[in-house]
């Protein structure tokens, strides 16, 4: 064969490859329709349920006092048992008194010379009067009579303010309790020079009733501040309240509301609220972790959803509804509270819809999808709590 013969049927044969090769890979790349994606589908359920709120807090004392030492001294004696429930005026501590002994003892002494010496000058004015009265003497004198009558009784009268003051002083040596409650650790011992300056003696905290605090959203608190503030509501007195404490166990008495905070937190958007607990034996002690529970009230013919279904963008809510033909559609909801693991929605879905619960972010608007059953974890008919 010839040069020429060849180059033509290599050329023949590079133009068949060319034709040849996009038919290939037509046929490679052509597939049967796309399958729909599977999801995992349940119904909105319709049911009367409780909506229970539950917040996080710490326990308080409902009375706390920290006991100081008004005067300045060597503490010589400690009167209780740490940890043990103290009366109102009972004796704690007891500081050295002789220096505050001594102090009475001097103020006392210029008490009864500044007395002598009003009793002087009483008598000399009422001379110095007598005399004026009948002419006798001059006016300045009677003057200068009248002035050291008044400047002694002055006299007379801060000295007897010093003898209360060192009176006050004496009686501060022994250091009482103010209220009634359980005594905490001393922090001093005996010996240590003890003053207003230094550091608190020990704590007194009145546990029965026992306080837990806990914050609440600015929209929770408007959502009911008006029951929180009014006197002897009937809504905060009906309302009851558990305690759930850090192993998971109920605090067995029922609790009661007693104050909202005077101002929202602007750090955190967040009230305080005040509850109280009966906490007999002082079984309870102040910082110790707890949940405060509370029944709100109950939904009538709520719509229930798996929270895992309900979506959020940018403060938006939406579901995903799988219609009868199988086709998804991207639906906005409102929600309310949410129920255990459930989520209570307001508006935007009817009792029998089918929300996806799984697989939600594979779906379109008007996609079609592979519907299968969703079964729940957990029990329908948990008891409803908010987290």
């Amino acid at each position: 064969m010839s040069i020429k013969n060849r180059l033509a049927g290599g050329l023949i044969a590079a133009v068949m490859g060319l034709l040849i090769f996009p038919a290939c890979q037509r046929k490679a790349g052509s597939t049967g329709p796309v399958a729909p994606p599977e999801v995992l589908v349940t119904d909105v359920v319709q049911k009367d349920v409780p909506v229970t709120r539950e917040w996080v807090g710490t326990l308080d004392g409902s009375a706390n006092a920290q006991i100081r030492a008004r005067v300045q001294g060597y503490l010589t004696k400690q009167d209780y048992k740490q940890g043990t429930v103290v009366k109102t005026g009972d004796v704690l501590f007891e500081i050295d008194p002789r220096s505050f002994e001594a102090a009475l003892e001097e103020a006392k002494a210029k008490l009864a010379q500044a007395q002598a010496q009003q009793g002087r000058t009483d008598a000399e004015f009422l001379k110095q009067k007598e005399l004026y009265d009948k002419k006798v003497t001059s006016e300045r004198d009677f003057d200068v009579a009248t002035q050291n009558k008044l400047a002694n009784a002055a006299n007379a009268e801060a000295a007897k303010a010093n003898v209360d003051q060192a009176e006050i002083n004496l009686a501060f040596t022994k250091i009482a309790a103010p209220i009634d409650g359980l005594a905490g650790i001393a922090k001093p011992g005996i010996g240590d020079l003890v003053g207003p300056s230094t550091e608190e003696l020990t704590t007194i905290s009145t546990l029965d009733p026992i306080k837990a605090v806990f914050p609440i959203s600015e929209q929770e608190y408007l959502r009911a501040a008006e029951p929180l503030n009014a006197k002897d509501s009937e809504a905060t007195s009906a309302l009851s309240l558990q305690l759930v404490l850090a192993d998971g166990s109920v605090w067995p008495d029922k609790g009661k509301f007693s104050s909202a905070g005077r101002q929202v937190d602007t750090r955190t958007g967040t009230v305080l609220i005040e509850t109280l607990f009966p906490n007999p034996g002082n079984i309870l002690r102040p910082g110790q972790f707890a949940r405060v529970r509370a029944v709100t009230k109950t939904q009538k013919g709520a719509l229930l959803v798996p929270q895992r279904a309900v979506a959020e963008l940018q403060g938006s809510y939406q579901v995903a509804v799988v219609g009868a033909d199988n086709k998804a559609e991207i639906r906005p909801v409102k929600v309310g509270e949410r129920v255990g693991q459930m989520w209570l929605i307001e508006k935007g879905l009817k009792p029998g819809d089918r929300v996806v619960v799984e697989g939600i972010q594979k779906v379109r608007e008007g996609m079609p999808v592979d519907a299968k059953l969703w079964t729940s974890p957990m029990p329908a008919a948990e008891s409803p709590k908010t987290q």
